[in-house]
């Protein structure tokens, strides 16, 4: 009698390859085409990777995408590293991604150059923004880590340029994962206290891994938000960094950096003195000329004050001669008198305002007189 064949449920069969899968294929890695991307809410991003002639679901979950410095786009060729597992409820087999490279570029070139061609279409990197460097700073803020032969190289090129320079060192790591936090963080404390004139950002050279804080987004973003003019000077000569593009000025070394901020005492005196050679020459020519300026404005302020007090003493005359017409004592020496009530000095101008025994006074040109009305006709 033959045996009976063993029945599986769809489930007991899905779990059964799942395990075979997952345990010969626990590491994989697949090289193909990005297609159909898919990025919903939660994170997580979903793809295919394809080839001339068959194509694999593949899965990438938001902590493992975390970690992938560039953004994955459909068409982008790459290879992913990962296991092979079954979505049960579709009984559809997928590769649980881990890791992404691109293929034919570095990942950290191709994050490089998707941040600098994204921020630049934001206008970080405009010139309109970048704000011009004091010329002569009262305190200099730097970035960089304290231990370094760097921050020893900025001061001795300081000291050197500008003995006594005053120099606010603000400590942060230039390397790693936390580096970029520590970095942006210190560009905004130097903006809260408002205690330097201009900020350097240092580092020496290094890979493109070493050098990968300052191409963070969070550290553009701090440099562009930053009031106080910020200095990129970072790597050696050949290295860029995103911080460059945003920075106010950018310079080929730290030491560079420092001679940049701080111009050298010598060639300051010169100017100074420069200036105060062409300011005093200029004194001399221009004295002599405001001088004899002077004195002809004095000529003519005299003048005009004589004109004036001429058309003045005239037009007092005038007014003199009219007083003196109108003045009712002019009229007596013409033979005419005035006279008035003695008992309300009120002037008589008919003989209605007398009665007879009024007592009225006379004024005439010389003295005057008292009189009785005696009749009035």
């Amino acid at each position: 009698m033959l045996a009976q064949p063993k029945i599986l449920t769809v489930s007991e069969l899905t779990r059964d390859l799942k395990e075979v899968l997952e345990n010969v294929f626990e590491e994989v890695h697949v090289e193909g085409e990005i297609s159909n991307l898919r990025q919903p809410a939660s994170g997580h991003c979903y793809f295919s990777l394809k080839d001339e002639s068959s194509q694999l679901k593949c899965v990438l979950f938001k902590g493992a995408g975390a970690k992938i410095k560039f953004s994955l786009k459909d068409g982008m060729k790459a290879i992913c590293s990962g296991r092979i597992g079954v979505y049960e409820k579709d009984g559809q087999y997928q590769l649980y991604v881990a890791a992404v490279e691109p293929k034919g570029k570095g990942a950290l070139q191709l994050a490089f150059e998707q941040l600098k061609e994204r921020l630049s279409k934001e206008g970080l990197f405009d010139e309109a923004h970048k704000k011009p460097l004091p010329f002569l700073p009262q305190a200099i803020g730097v970035v960089t880590s304290p231990t370094g032969a760097v921050i020893r190289d900025i001061l001795h090129v300081l000291n050197r340029r500008f003995e006594g320079a005053h120099v606010v060192i603000h400590p942060a790591r230039v390397q790693g994962d936390d580096a970029a936090q520590e970095i942006a963080s210190a560009i905004q404390c130097f903006n809260d206290l408002k205690n330097v004139d201009v900020i350097i950002l240092a580092r020496g050279g290094g890979s493109l891994e070493d050098l990968w804080c300052f191409n963070e987004e969070l550290v553009a973003r701090a440099i562009y938000a930053s009031l106080i003019p910020v200095i990129s000077a970072v790597g050696h000569e050949t290295d860029y960094t995103i911080a460059d593009f945003t920075a106010d000025r950018r310079a080929p070394t730290p030491s560079a950096a420092a001679e940049i901020v701080m111009p050298p005492y010598a060639e300051l005196n010169e100017r100074i003195s420069s200036r105060l050679v062409f300011l005093w020459q200029y004194l001399k020519d221009i004295v002599p000329q405001y001088a004899q300026r002077i004195d002809d404005l004095t000529e003519d302020l005299s003048r005009a004050m004589e004109r004036l007090l001429e058309t003045l003493q005239a037009r007092l005359g005038g007014l003199m001669d009219q007083l003196i017409a109108l003045n009712p004592l002019a009229i007596l020496k013409r033979g005419y008198s005035i006279t008035y009530r003695l008992e309300d000095a009120k002037a008589v101008v008919s003989a209605r305002d007398l009665k007879k025994g009024d007592k009225v006074r006379t004024r005439l040109s010389q003295g005057g007189f008292t009189s009785e009305v005696l009749e009035i006709s």
